[in-house]
């Protein structure tokens, strides 16, 4: 094979498997037989078993940012330079839902990976999740203009929490079924992402949270 060709059927194997089995259960040796090459080829295209997860991480966050940014970017445009928060925060949170969640994303190799990335603890992901912030800041921007006033903090908390939900309901989406004995419709992908954005920016329009006479009082 070429070494593009090589390259790709690594990722594809490599992704395929991670999908199925978890990060844990997978070996190089597992990978390099389902490509159908050497391993090798596998140290020279991507030096470890790390530098393999991350890249296909890599791969797939910028794929998710790109149409992030894209629909930001029509919000932002439609409202003349500011988006309701409500529209931020739907760019934010819906790619990673629509990718993940749903009857045709769930089959893919490519969401299943990510559910795995979002439900396993590995290394390099983590990683990744803790250096790679600038496309987040963007989101804080937009959010500012949305909500002038709104102290920064409360931006910052805003963010995070609506990633949390949006990532919360993709790791323990199966636990979320049985609990309601499938009342809660996790293909009803449209009706999640609604729910998520409208609990984080009813947080971010009713005020500050963490100040008052509360806040002081812990202070003393």
């Amino acid at each position: 094979m070429s070494t593009d060709t090589t390259r790709s059927a690594i990722l594809t194997a490599a992704e395929r498997l991670y999908a199925e089995r978890g990060f844990g259960d997978v070996t190089l040796r597992d990978i390099v037989a389902a490509a159908g090459v050497n391993l090798a080829a596998v140290n020279y295209h991507f030096g470890s078993k790390d530098e393999l997860i991350a890249e296909l991480f890599v791969t797939r966050s910028i794929a998710t940012n790109r149409e992030r940014f894209n629909e930001l970017k029509a919000a932002e445009s439609a409202g003349g330079g500011r988006a309701p928060i409500e529209a931020v925060l739907r760019a934010l949170i819906g790619p990673t839902l629509r990718g993940c969640l749903g009857q045709d994303s769930e089959r893919s190799d490519a969401a299943r990976f990510m559910i795995r990335a979002a439900i396993e603890t590995i290394p390099p992901i983590r990683k990744i999740k803790n250096r790679e912030i600038d496309h987040l800041r963007k989101f804080a921007a937009a959010m500012r203009r949305s909500l002038p006033g709104k102290p920064d903090a409360e931006i910052y908390w805003g963010l995070h929490f609506a990633l949390a939900m949006a990532q919360q309901t993709v790791r323990d989406s199966e636990r979320l079924l049985r609990l309601s004995e499938g009342i809660c419709d996790l293909d009803d992908v449209d009706g999640v992402i609604d729910r998520v954005v409208a609990v984080a920016s009813l947080a971010l329009k009713t005020g500050t949270t963490g100040t008052g006479e509360a806040a002081v009082s812990r202070r003393r």
